[in-house]
């Protein structure tokens, strides 16, 4: 069977598209179908779902991030081996940056790029035959991008369904589904967005309650013959990934470390580094015989106090940070700071690597495209390589200590925003994560 793809598009987020794609995700694998889930965009969480729902890899496929060669390579890499693929869009589905045509991060760029059909969620809670001119806006505003078919979320009684149905399909466009409105569809959420999946303390069942629902809800074979065959511009390449820092690789993997780009795990062993985990939170530390470390993003204000005391990961670090480089990124890099605030304001004495000091106390939303050109060498690349990447955090920076800057930072349409990050000896950290090179 030749691989497939769809795109699961919404007009805006919290329309429901993250449940849809889970449960349909699973209800496809059920029937012994090979499907494959991707995001487009930056969004951190939802692969780990997709990849929850399916047992197979998710991946990012972020048209502004990643260059045009990067991204057909990870877009053939998810088709390969799969019967579909179902990609599902950031925000709404023409939600991107003023960046360029095929650059602006929204979904909408994969469809048009790889000739993917779209299927449309559309919370039609509170509206009727209007959800038909929203949807006819979404199938003329661009010609280089087709909405195949609708589903219906939100639903209430059974004429509200026949009213927008008959609305919509009086346009043109086929109804594949209406779903309830169904509280137990909410995916659990926190200050950064949804709970990981790794985070989920029932996450099979939670899988399997939203597949029951789509099974029950969608036309499952109208919907798997929607999708069709990518339509690939250029056999791709992957010379833009964020090269591996080193050969052995300490990951720090914990509730309070949980966040890597799939696309940059799997590149980096691809390139035949090894990745060797370890917990702070349960007091481990990087092996000696890894050369490099990487702090990634997590949640480690909620688990300050913890890492406070964890003596045994904090004397490892350090002796490893004498001799190795070591990387934090957001939540890694708060750690390297001298001290970490919690959202009651209490203070905990973090790693004292970098001299800066973060907050959450006052939170302060920071989320956007980066672009950062490196000051020095360091672990993500050399001096003077632009890398793109993505900021998310509430906390704020409220001593600035005195180590040089990692990156001169411009926002995702080129506007400069200043220095960022700090580098000292073998340590640097920042608050942006790497997606590719610039």
């Amino acid at each position: 069977m030749t691989a497939r793809g769809l795109i699961i598009g919404a007009p805006r987020s919290g329309s429901g598209k993250t449940s849809v794609t889970i449960g349909l995700l699973r209800a496809l694998k059920r029937r012994g179908i090979a499907v494959k889930g991707a995001k487009s965009g930056p969004d951190y969480i939802d692969p780990g779902f997709h990849a929850a729902a399916t047992g197979l890899p998710g991946v990012n496929l972020d048209s502004w991030a990643m260059a045009p060669a990067l991204l057909d390579a990870l877009a053939a890499d998810t088709f390969d081996g799969a019967d579909i693929v179902i990609a599902e869009s950031a925000m709404g589905l023409f939600d991107g940056i003023q960046a360029g045509q095929g650059r602006t991060g929204a979904g909408s760029d994969l469809a048009a790029r790889y000739g993917l059909p779209c299927l449309l969620v559309l919370d039609v809670s509170g509206q009727s035959t209007t959800a038909a001119a929203v949807a006819k806006g979404f199938a003329g505003y661009d010609p280089a991008v087709c909405i195949a078919g609708v589903v219906l979320n939100r639903t209430g009684s059974e004429r509200h369904v026949r009213l927008c149905r008959e609305a919509i399909e009086a346009i043109g466009l086929p109804v594949v589904g209406a779903i309830p409105r169904n509280p137990d569809m909410v995916l659990p959420e926190r200050h950064l967005g949804l709970v990981q999946a790794s985070e989920h303390g029932a996450i099979e069942e939670f899988i399997d309650r939203l597949a029951d629902v789509m099974e029950s809800a969608l036309d499952l074979e109208r919907i798997a013959a929607m999708a069709d065959e990518p339509q690939f511009p250029g056999t791709g390449n992957l010379d833009p990934s964020i090269p591996p820092p080193g050969q052995r690789i300490a990951l720090a993997q914990d509730a309070a470390f949980s966040f890597v780009y799939p696309h940059v795990a799997r590149q980096w062993r691809a390139a035949g580094a090894e990745i060797v985990p370890f917990s702070p939170l349960a007091d481990e530390g990087p092996h000696d015989d890894c050369d490099a470390c990487w702090l990634p993003g997590g949640y480690p204000e909620l688990h300050a106090g913890q890492l406070s005391i964890a003596f045994k990961f904090r004397q490892r670090i350090s002796d490893f940070a004498a001799r190795r480089p070591i990387h934090g990124e957001c939540g890694g890099y708060m750690v390297l700071g001298r001290a970490l605030e919690d959202a009651d304001g209490t203070s905990h004495e973090m790693l004292g690597l970098l001299g800066h000091s973060t907050s959450f106390a006052k939170r302060k939303m920071n989320l956007g495209y980066r672009q950062a050109k490196l000051i020095a060498d360091c672990a993500i690349g050399q001096a003077g390589d632009t890398i793109r990447g993505h900021e998310f955090h509430y906390a704020r920076v409220i001593d600035q200590g005195s180590d040089d800057a990692l990156a001169e930072i411009a926002d995702g349409t080129g506007n400069p925003l200043g220095q960022s990050g700090g580098r000292r000896g073998h340590v640097t950290g920042t608050f942006f994560h790497a997606i590719a090179r610039g």
